[in-house]
């Protein structure tokens, strides 16, 4: 930026200009009579003094009257030319504080300078604008007179005040929020802190300060580190969440929760990163506690489970033998589907224990070798409620209870014990009803002898979409025809 003084000390500087300019507006009826040069004189004299920006103006100081004002003057107060000429700033009403013009009149004839002082101006609205003001008193003809140039810094002022109060806001806000927030150099050294970040790992603001982000990481945790960093700064885009294992003053580690982005300086160019997250150590240590919770409490289930089952292998033999085979039929159809490891196991172990409210049945009916009645028939049908009824309270990661109260139910409604249809079912239990039509058809029964593996896949395939779902049928279609899958 230009020195707003700049036109001001070229003024002073051609004192002859000044001189002449001072004579033109004493004797305007001679300046018609004047020589060339004058006139070239004149006309540059004006030129700086007229396409200045900045307020210039001449007084004389011994009355304190005007003599002279740029346009910019005029512009700036709203004064016309007639007003101003011959007045004085004091009757003009022009200075926002009349002791500031007293104290400058008195410093320039002490012979001092005045240079950019800040001072509040009037306009004739009645509007103070804050000015620049720089000031001298030279001699014209042994005339004293006041040379001013005036600087408007209203607009900068009210921007600067702005940003500080943004400034003040966001620092505020930073302070007072319990999440950390950081910045870092392009070298992962610590520029910015908030109090939570110290609060949180231990450390004071000025130890913080000037510390590599290596010096507070876990070993584990610097690798991930500048690995989110590094594609923050090759995309620019602000990175994903990601987990900061991160070392604290006394030593302990701790889990972070961050978000970073990239900081730019004005011309774009990346300087360094910024990452705001929370302490999640205490959530990491809570979700270790629930894993071991569970794995205890999935312990204990395949604990029952295997009990129940040896229960029914006293009980019924042929029962148990299907029971395991379709468990394991169900767990390679969810495998082919690309279910989670968690509920493929969910399905494995229902499918231990569907037929476990067979309990309820008599064993003569169970074990009975001729085709049963439609009354016994209507007691079999019943196992799924009364195996629904057994284990609705036991305590489990998976829908036990609902996979064996559904697994007998079809797709369009035609099933039992709710004639259930569609989604209404679990996919669970879904997968269950087409392993459990599989091996039935399959293998061997008191009553009848196996169908055959290829009857059971036919019955699949022509009942796809209608009482089977059609994912899982095409699942279980594709395991035996082309993955080569056995009933054990």
């Amino acid at each position: 930026m230009n020195d707003p003084s700049k036109t001001f000390h070229k003024l002073i500087e051609e004192n002859a200009l000044l001189k002449q300019r001072i004579q033109k507006l004493e004797k305007p009826a001679e300046s018609g009579k004047a020589g060339s040069s004058t006139v070239q004189s004149d006309k540059k004299f004006e030129a700086i003094f007229q396409c200045s920006p900045d307020v210039i103006t001449i007084t004389d100081a011994s009355s304190g009257s005007l003599l002279d004002v740029n346009d910019s003057f005029l512009q700036l107060t709203g004064y016309s030319r007639e007003e101003v000429i011959g007045s004085s700033t004091k009757e003009l009403n022009i200075w926002g504080n009349v002791e500031d013009r007293r104290r400058i009149v008195n410093l320039l004839k002490s012979g001092a300078n005045v240079d950019k002082v800040e001072l509040s101006f009037r306009t004739k609205s009645g509007e103070l604008r804050q000015m620049l003001f720089s000031a001298r008193l030279i001699e014209v003809d042994g005339r004293q007179l006041i040379i001013t140039n005036t600087h408007d810094v209203t607009d900068r002022n009210v921007t600067e005040e702005k940003l500080l109060e943004s400034e003040e806001k966001y620092r505020t806000i930073l302070e007072d929020m319990e999440d950390v927030y950081f910045e870092v150099d392009i070298r992962g050294n610590i520029t910015f802190v908030n109090s939570s970040s110290c609060k949180n790992i231990g450390y004071a603001e000025k130890e913080m300060l000037g510390m590599s982000f290596r010096q507070i990481s876990m070993p584990d945790g610097i690798g991930m580190v500048m690995k989110h960093f590094g594609e923050i700064f090759q995309t620019g885009k602000t990175g994903k969440p990601f987990i900061w294992n991160l070392k604290k003053k006394n030593g302990e580690g701790g889990f972070f929760e961050l978000v970073a982005s990239l900081i730019r300086d004005k011309q774009g160019n990346p300087t360094g990163f910024r990452g705001i997250g929370r302490d999640i150590t205490e959530r990491k240590k809570a979700d270790e506690r629930l894993q071991q919770t569970l794995s205890i409490l999935r312990k204990s289930i395949g604990v029952t489970i295997e009990v129940m089952i040896s229960a029914i292998e006293v009980r019924d033999p042929y029962t148990a033998g299907h029971q395991k085979r379709v468990a394991d039929l169900a767990r390679s159809i969810a495998t082919e589907l690309g279910l989670n490891k968690d509920k493929i196991e969910g399905i494995r172990l229902a499918g231990s224990i569907h037929d476990i409210g067979k309990l309820a049945i008599p064993s003569e009916i169970l074990a009975k070798p001729t085709r049963l009645t439609d009354l016994e028939f209507s007691l079999i049908k019943e196992h799924s409620e009364s195996g629904y009824e057994m284990l609705k309270n036991v305590e489990s990661p998976w829908p036990l209870a609902q996979i064996v109260y559904q697994h007998h139910e079809r797709i369009n409604g035609s099933g039992y014990p709710r004639s259930l249809k569609g989604d209404e079912i679990i996919i669970e239990a879904r997968i269950m009803a087409v392993a459990d039509v599989v091996e039935a058809m399959a293998s061997h029964r008191p009553y009848r002898p196996g169908l055959g593996l290829e009857a059971a896949l036919e019955e699949i395939e022509k009942n796809k979409g209608i009482t089977y779902d059609s994912a899982v049928a095409d699942a279980c279609l594709k395991l035996f025809r082309e993955r080569g899958y056995q009933l054990q």
